[in-house]
């Protein structure tokens, strides 16, 4: 098999020059419009019916795209959208493809609009095939921040399709990921009563009534890590991190507001609701007890965590399609959606996660051939 890298190039190359940042940070975020527009444009070329989905957001916009029709079939799926950047600190333009010693660099180059061209050369040696199952290229935006095109197509569905099977692109070196922890992050604010520090009872100190709620934050901790415990994962147990607290202005003053974010990273199994419920039953009583009002909220909406069965007949052909067993990793995808819509779920790319997120970042090219046999196995597998 050999697969045009010139081509290929070109193809990153247009997705590169589009910037595309998510970011919860307003001066930071930028539309994703022009990513879909050129990746419909493409899929169009090849034969794809292309659907634009527009977001709440505006500037924000999924792509469905489709070959062949019928039921079942096979989703791949990226995000269009790429972290933040520090310019300053690239060897070469972020936004200019660069390649250097076997290694193509952009921002987002590996996470993950990469994984697009990948698609685009595997499925050309089959467009004259009869599809017995449609081919489904999902491109999705705000990946990076909020996840809401995943949230949106879990909620609005693929428009009457049912695919069974569901590969996310994300850079994994070719190793079939079967799960990974979800991600919860967020805050506790204690409001209290400012007052002269010379006498306690002119206030009610928001930063002793926090020290209350770390420490129950922390018992919770030690009661989920000896709950749950998962030995697929570097770090078996379940997360909770103290990562930040702000309160009160001077030494000499009683502290009247403070507060907390953290973060939580669940195992498999594990529910972000019903922790978020639990968090909010722990904290009830300090609030009465302290006399303070304690308002506990999220910074985001989180992402569950993700698990797919081992002996599941998509991770199973991943593992022999890449000579890979599968594994878990500790990051969050979009997996979890891909799920709530019905389909077995692996993640799945060429590309490294240590590149990703950081100053000249890269995708090698010596997986881009490895990455185009293993699309091609699978719509041989599952849409031919």
């Amino acid at each position: 098999m050999t697969v045009d890298l010139k081509r290929y190039q070109h193809r990153l190359h247009r997705l590169v020059a589009l910037p595309s940042v998510s970011c919860a940070i307003e001066q930071w975020d930028m539309s994703n419009q022009g990513v879909i527009d050129q990746l419909a444009n493409d899929f169009s070329a090849l034969g794809f019916n292309t659907r634009i989905m527009p977001l709440i957001l505006a500037g924000k916009a999924n792509l469905i795209a489709t070959l062949g029709r019928g039921d079942g079939g096979l989703v791949l799926a990226g995000h269009s959208d790429t972290v933040p950047y520090d310019a300053n600190r690239w060897q070469t333009d972020p936004f200019q493809l660069t390649e250097k010693d076997g290694k193509l660099y952009g921002l987002g180059a590996t996470d993950m609009k990469g994984f697009f061209p990948v698609i685009m050369a595997a499925v050309e040696p089959y467009l004259a095939h009869h599809f017995k199952h449609p081919l489904i290229v999902l491109a999705t935006a705000d990946e990076e921040s909020s996840m809401n095109g995943a949230r949106a197509l879990a909620q609005q569905g693929l428009g009457g399709l049912s695919p069974r099977y569901a590969v996310i692109g994300e850079p994994t070196n070719l190793i079939p990921i079967r799960a990974h922890k979800g991600i919860m992050m967020e805050a506790v604010r204690v409001r209290g009563q400012s007052g002269h520090s010379s006498n306690p009872a002119l206030g009610n100190n928001a930063l002793e009534a926090m020290n209350q709620v770390m420490n129950e934050l922390l018992s919770l901790r030690q009661e989920l890590q000896t709950k749950y415990r998962n030995p697929a994962f570097a770090v078996q147990t379940p997360t909770l991190n103290l990562g930040c607290i702000h309160g009160g202005d001077g030494a000499n003053r009683i502290c009247g507001e403070c507060e907390l974010h953290f973060d939580l990273r669940l195992l498999p199994g594990m529910d972000n609701n019903e922790l978020r419920a639990a968090i909010q039953q722990r904290l009830a009583p300090i609030a009465e007890s302290s006399g303070t009002d304690i308002v506990f909220s999220s910074l985001f909406q989180g992402v569950d965590p993700f698990g797919e069965d081992e002996q599941s007949l998509l991770i199973k052909t991943c593992a022999e399609l890449t000579g890979n067993a599968s594994d878990s990793v500790a990051f969050a995808t979009e997996a979890p959606f891909m799920q709530q819509l019905g389909m077995q779920t692996v993640v799945l790319g060429p590309g490294s996660i240590n590149q990703a997120h950081q100053p000249d970042e890269f995708i090698p090219l010596n997986q881009i051939e490895p990455a185009v046999k293993l699309v091609r196995g699978l719509i041989e597998r599952f849409c031919l």
